[in-house]
């Protein structure tokens, strides 16, 4: 079959904006915040940071990397870069792990968006509003238990990611971003000007950024290491898709930079707006992912303005939430549209329809499926350890090997820009100080 003509992205802003948007999920919005605040605030974020300059990043380069030479679907650039340097075939499973993983994540993350945009339309109708504890858990665990309203917000949140993906790099992905990431920073920036007038902002900032070094233990460390790898969408295939789109006219380390520093701004910034609006309320900060669909409606519900705050918050979700979810679709979209005669439009339908109806299985594992185990997991935490355990950290594990050992060391020298120390360093770190990272991640979450 004959080389497809391969779009690019139409600026390095757009791209950058593309990559910090998938980086930002759902768990940006909850979970980091919750890290930092329990496990020693700016002394975490020192760590954290420190993490992701060792690991994260150059895994982030690497995959970038490779994406960029090969031009092509993240097993088709393994394939291709294999076969250029004299390697074994066997390194293409790097890429297939990759795009596997990416289909299996969106197929129940797309569950979580669909709760999103319900609790999204709850604000709206005013279904917080003058509710109690009960009442708000009920209405999570009725909608758990609701295979009905479950599958309904789940195939409206994957109409919205097949419509946006289907319109091509242009149109849809850069489109999307454009929109979507701005909106993001400005609901952002007005829910953290709300938490000032909480009269808790204080309180928010030295549980974020008061430095508690006796809180850095070796399992604080291991979770930073951890965050590190995850919340640049390392391992997916994604890096490796996006990667193919970019020109060689872009700095990929300065480039890779500029998406930790707005990742990690985004992030804390979710919980500048999060927490003061937490300790005004005496709200339980333990909660996980109930902090953000059952103690946070209860206090938009009981507030002056809870009906738009509640609104906003959700949009910020639900935004959060698309961005991630469109980046997860497109490595598997564009591997269906080279290997397949299918069009773009057809390509998208097709995965599309495919992780849809494996969502549904995930979805049913809370309700009618949920004494239906394989090895002791439902459906859902199933496929959330597969790939959290498993194919992320083995990916981001042979992309940042095979970038290192296999390629070209001069050839990703020249490419990057690098010489003198830091050619030594980049050398050191990926030969060695990130492939060691990412096996204690593995290892530590098994």
């Amino acid at each position: 079959m004959p080389k497809l003509s391969h779009a690019h992205w139409s600026s390095k802003l757009t791209f950058i904006l593309a990559a910090t948007g998938s980086a930002v999920g759902l768990g940006n919005i909850w979970k980091f915040p919750y890290m930092v605040g329990e496990s020693g605030g700016a002394a975490f974020v020192l760590v954290y940071l420190l993490c992701i300059a060792l690991i994260g990043l150059p895994i982030l380069v690497a995959e970038w990397l490779v994406g960029r030479r090969g031009q092509e679907n993240p097993i088709n650039s393994m394939a291709e870069l294999a076969r250029s340097s004299g390697r074994s075939k066997g390194w293409v499973m790097v890429g297939i792990s990759g795009v596997l993983g990416a289909f299996l994540i969106l197929s129940f993350y797309s569950v979580i968006g669909g709760w999103s945009l319900s609790y999204t339309l709850s604000s709206v109708t005013g279904g917080f509003t003058g509710q109690d504890a009960d009442a708000i858990g009920g209405l999570f665990n009725g909608m758990l238990g609701s295979p009905g309203q479950l599958l309904l917000w789940h195939s409206v949140f994957m109409l919205l990611v097949i419509g946006i993906v289907a319109r091509g790099v242009t149109k849809g992905l850069e489109g999307a971003v454009r929109t979507l990431m701005p909106a993001l920073g400005v609901l952002l920036l007005v829910l953290v000007g709300y938490g000032m007038t909480t009269g808790h902002f204080g309180e928010a900032l030295s549980y974020l950024f008061n430095p508690d070094w006796t809180k850095l233990t070796g399992e604080v460390v291991l979770s930073a290491l951890g965050h590190a790898f995850f919340t640049l969408s390392l391992g997916m295939g994604i890096m490796m898709a996006y990667g193919s789109y970019l020109g060689e006219e872009v700095n990929l380390l300065k480039t890779a930079r500029t998406v930790v520093i707005m990742d990690t701004v985004i992030a804390l910034g979710a919980g500048l707006a999060i927490f003061p609006i937490v300790f005004a309320n005496g709200l339980d900060l333990n909660s996980g992912p109930g902090l953000i669909f059952v103690t946070l409606p209860l206090a938009f519900g009981n507030m002056t303005g809870g009906m738009l705050l509640g609104l906003m918050f959700f949009l910020l979700l639900t935004f959060a939430a698309l961005t991630s979810a469109i980046s997860l679709l497109e490595p598997v979209v564009e591997f269906v549209e080279e290997r397949t005669p299918l069009s773009r439009v057809s390509a998208t339908v097709v995965a599309g329809i495919a992780t849809w109806a494996l969502g549904i299985a995930a979805l049913l594992s809370f309700n009618v499926w949920g004494d239906v185990l394989f090895f002791g997991l439902n459906v859902f935490d199933l496929l959330d350890k597969l790939t959290s355990k498993f194919l992320l950290p083995l990916t981001g594990l042979g992309a940042i090997l095979f970038v290192a050992w296999r390629l070209d060391k001069e050839g990703v020298r020249r490419e990057l820009g690098l010489e003198g120390f830091s050619a030594s360093l980049w050398n050191v770190v990926t030969r060695y100080v990130a492939p060691l990272g990412v096996l204690v991640v593995f290892v530590s979450s098994l």
